[in-house]
């Protein structure tokens, strides 16, 4: 049995890992959330006060953290991981970080003797709960095919993205799109209301034909059109408006870095900017809200 660490139990994290304890697997969790840990434990993990003491004799380590600040901290700071587990790991990084980053930390782990693979994923909390995640991986080939058992216990589609930092590439340009996507869905949704066309009508007509897109067709913005979705539930998050946010913000940043102009990811995130400053916690979707007061000024 492969003994793994687990580091980072929140939104996404704790169901992923609940997935994994439910499969057979064996953990050593960490987190700052006492509840999150008391969870993991009753489920059949091993609970730990340290993330050195979580990885420290592990096979593999699964990370699942906020942004790109805890992944520095976690494996390059002052009690890095990197520096710190003498034993050849393979570590999983699951979180959304900006490319550089990513790559920072792909050299450390390669400097140290570690194996190392950016793994972000797609799916929201639903897809995490349901072991139904699309993950993005970037590394070595063997590294890949090392991890993939383990990501099809918490996932339905895991895709090998190519060498260091392209599983972060991938979800950012996939973000990229969806955040497009969704504006431009609420944006034909507000129309068509005000040109007295009903939103199941629309919905009907647009899930069939050159319109269709993920946003429309299962997560859409319109409230009462699609059941179980954040917008017939008072918008409730599946992924926050923050957090998209933060990842239109990382691709812009990418962007930069390259010297590329994207001009509507740039309006993506002004607009979702705007939103957030109101409400960020709100789901992503509910960006329609947002753009329907701009159009009743």
């Amino acid at each position: 049995m492969t003994e793994i660490g687990f580091i980072g139990l929140g939104h996404m994290g704790l169901p992923m890992a609940l997935n994994l304890l439910n499969a057979g697997e064996k953990l050593w969790i960490y987190d700052l959330s006492s509840q999150a840990l008391e969870q993991a434990t009753i489920a059949g993990a091993t609970r730990t006060s340290t993330t050195i003491d979580a990885a420290t004799g592990r096979d593999m380590v699964i990370t699942v953290l906020p942004g790109s600040a805890q992944v520095q901290d976690v494996y390059l700071g002052k009690f890095g991981l990197l520096e710190q587990i003498q034993n050849p790991t393979l570590f999983i990084e699951c979180s959304t970080i900006d490319i550089a980053t990513c790559r920072a930390v792909h050299i450390a782990a390669a400097r140290h003797g570690h194996r190392f693979v950016d793994t972000p994923m797609s799916g929201g909390v639903m897809g995490a709960k349901n072991a139904t995640l699309t993950f993005m991986v970037g590394g070595a080939e063997e590294h890949f095919q090392e991890c993939l058992p383990l990501l099809l216990l918490m996932g339905k589609n895991i895709f090998h993205a190519g060498d260091a930092t392209h599983g972060i590439a991938a979800k950012i340009c996939n973000n990229l799109m969806l955040g497009i996507h969704m504006i431009a869905t609420s944006e034909a949704f507000i129309l068509a209301q005000q040109l007295g066309l009903s939103p199941k009508k629309l919905y009907e007509i647009s899930s069939v034909s050159s319109g269709a897109s993920w946003s429309l067709n299962t997560y859409c913005p319109a409230p009462g059109v699609l059941h179980q979705t954040p917008s017939s539930n008072n918008y409730k998050a599946g992924f926050t408006a923050t957090m998209m946010l933060k990842d239109l913000t990382l691709a812009a940043t990418a962007a930069a870095e390259i010297k590329s102009s994207l001009p509507m990811t740039h309006t993506a995130k002004e607009i979702y900017q705007a939103f957030c400053d109101e409400d960020g916690q709100l789901d992503f979707s509910g960006i329609l809200c947002y753009l329907k007061t701009l159009t009743s000024n």
